[in-house]
């Protein structure tokens, strides 16, 4: 197993840095940090929720913040640009956008897993124009549904 080491900094003490909650899992969970109040997500609206760290991430690495399955499912909060995408240049705090498609109001308490956090690898390319690409495929151009629905 290859690890890399991200630096990540906590802007307060009682700040929960992500964690796996399996031995298998392939990404860590990140909480809510919101001390003072809960943050209400009114109905049908994106709120940034704060999670009270930054990272330095190695250059040739990204992280990809994506829903908790169960959350997402439970609550009908989803993350509306998921996966988001945290490059190696970022040094802001996460923030994690979620969007209520609920029927009401909901409340994000402090230390509520409410994203996952998986670190990718960022590969380096370079476009290759060409007068034409080879249309010779079983495939071809057919797209959306073009392979049946077996």
């Amino acid at each position: 197993m290859n690890n890399i080491q991200i630096k990540i900094q906590k802007f307060f003490p009682d700040v929960k840095l992500p964690e796996k909650k399996t031995p298998g899992a392939a990404a860590m969970d990140i909480a809510a940090y919101c001390p003072k109040a809960n943050i209400v997500l009114p109905v049908g609206e994106t709120v940034l929720i704060p999670t009270g760290f930054c990272l330095e991430i190695p250059d040739g690495y990204f992280l990809e913040i994506r829903p908790r399955s169960g959350f997402s499912s439970k609550e009908n909060i989803i993350i509306p640009n998921s996966p988001g995408t945290i490059d190696s240049d970022y040094r802001g705090q996460v923030f994690v956008p979620l969007l209520n498609l609920g029927k009401y109001p909901f409340a994000i308490t402090n230390g509520l897993r409410i994203a996952q956090m998986l670190v990718s690898l960022s590969i380096d390319m370079d476009w290759n124009l060409v007068d034409e690409i080879s249309l010779n495929t079983e495939r071809g151009t057919g797209g959306f549904g073009s392979t049946g629905k077996n």
